[in-house]
């Protein structure tokens, strides 16, 4: 069995899809490369931002919940996501920039072993730049040229991902003897694992923390989404994960990739995704993300399901 070759993309809940939309657009210089429907709620939206054509490692997601509520930060919970850029300039260049747009941010700092700008967007999810200092990064990655960012200093996808638990010994077990990610950084609290030895593309950062369950609203994430080649291969850890004790809650075709979804001992959602057959099965590169979208069961409810949508711009 092949080793998880790093994150595909994450989910996270958003109150207002427009707010979101301004933010990782213009503020971050990100592509809405997808704007489609949660398959199991089209009422509500899904929206895709990444690179030219959301390369997996490089999505970030969004499901509108307009009823959401204030996130109740806690334990058991991802609680911090990583963006890569190229150079500690590009940290100096962030900082200024969102200075100048008044984001939440802190100082540049160091995280994970990496210099860092921690901030958070319009709904306080927490992020942090980290400097990936010219290490080397999945080769099909593809920096979008519209992007308002400086070309030398735009972001080029994910970095860690942070998990704050109860208990780091059993999210540990899972991440090590199932999915074979290597311990890398073990200073008392937190711990750093990786699927690619050497490279902050397939990260996490485990902090063990005792107290109340986070309790998510906007602003929290949903999912970590991790990369599989194909169905096949997804079908083969499907069975891997079953025979290591979880339950594999779903196993789906969501036309734009294949994917599983199960929960480790504290909680944390993990899904395995495919890393085709990508965001433009439906659509030319130049028009990824100006329309809405749908899987093909969808189409038939297009009507239905945009008159319950409020446009983005």
């Amino acid at each position: 069995m092949k080793k998880i070759a790093g994150h595909h993309h994450i989910s996270m809940i958003t109150k207002k899809g427009q707010q979101t939309n301004l933010f990782y657009e213009k503020v971050l210089g990100l592509r809405r490369v997808k704007k489609t429907v949660n398959q199991e709620d089209p009422s509500m939206y899904h929206l895709f931002y990444g690179d030219l054509t959301g390369s997996p490692g490089t999505e970030l997601s969004f499901f509108e919940m307009p009823m959401a509520g204030t996130t109740k930060r806690g334990t058991n919970a991802i609680t911090r996501i990583g963006l890569l850029v190229p150079s500690y300039a590009s940290l100096q260049y962030w900082k200024k920039r969102f200075e100048l747009l008044d984001i939440e941010h802190g100082d540049l700092t160091e995280y994970a072993g990496r210099q860092a700008l921690p901030f958070e967007d319009s709904e306080g999810l927490r992020l942090v730049l980290l400097n990936n200092n010219g290490n080397a990064v999945p080769d099909f990655w593809e920096a979008w040229k519209d992007s308002n960012v400086s070309p030398e200093h735009r972001i080029l996808g994910m970095g860690a991902v942070e998990m704050t638990v109860q208990s780091q010994e059993s999210l540990a077990k899972t991440l090590t003897g199932l999915f074979g990610y290597e311990l890398v950084s073990q200073k008392d609290n937190p711990t750093v694992y990786q699927s690619v030895k050497g490279q902050a593309f397939g990260e996490i950062v485990v902090v063990e923390q005792d107290g109340p369950k986070e309790k998510p609203g906007k602003g929290s994430v949903h999912h970590l989404a991790i990369r599989v080649k194909d169905g096949v291969e997804l079908r083969l850890w499907s069975q891997r994960i079953q025979d290591f004790g979880f339950k594999v809650m779903k196993v789906t075709d969501r036309y734009y990739f294949e994917s599983l979804y199960f929960r480790e001992e504290n909680g944390i959602l993990f899904e395995l995704a495919t890393d085709g057959p990508g965001f433009t099965v439906d659509s030319s590169i130049e028009s990824l993300g100006q329309k809405l979208d749908l899987p093909p069961f969808l189409e038939a409810r297009r009507a239905e399901i945009e008159a319950n949508l409020e446009p983005i711009k």
